[in-house]
């Protein structure tokens, strides 16, 4: 892991939402997903492809998004996925929830004054 990466432990609990979020830019196939998170992170995170592909999987089965075939270019076909708008609404929800929970956590490791 590089110095400047961050912990992917970190990050697990919100990989469905990371990729809602890159979806809602525009259809896009798994290693252009993973381009794109590791662009958005200026290369500090890196999601692996067992970690991408089973997300895709569970976010599909929730029908937030849904997948389909590309035409075939150079070399074999690639499978799509875009965002449904359930998943849109979930992006929003999960990026509320996300906000105050940062809020929160914030408050609860942050070393603070006490007020005297």
């Amino acid at each position: 892991m590089k110095e400047s990466s961050i912990s992917s432990d970190l990050i697990r609990g919100n990989i469905d939402t990371i990729i809602l979020r890159v979806l809602c830019d525009g259809d896009n196939y798994g290693y252009e997903i993973i381009k794109a998170i590791s662009k958005k992170s200026s290369g500090r995170y890196e999601l692996k492809e067992p970690s991408l592909y089973t997300s895709l999987k569970r976010l599909e089965a929730q029908k937030l998004i849904q997948s389909y075939w590309g035409d075939e270019s150079q070399g074999g076909r690639r499978k799509y996925y875009k965002v449904t708008p359930a998943g849109i609404d979930a992006y929003h929800s999960n990026l509320a929830d996300w906000t105050t929970a940062r809020e929160l956590i914030g408050r609860l490791i942050e070393k603070q004054e006490e007020p005297s």
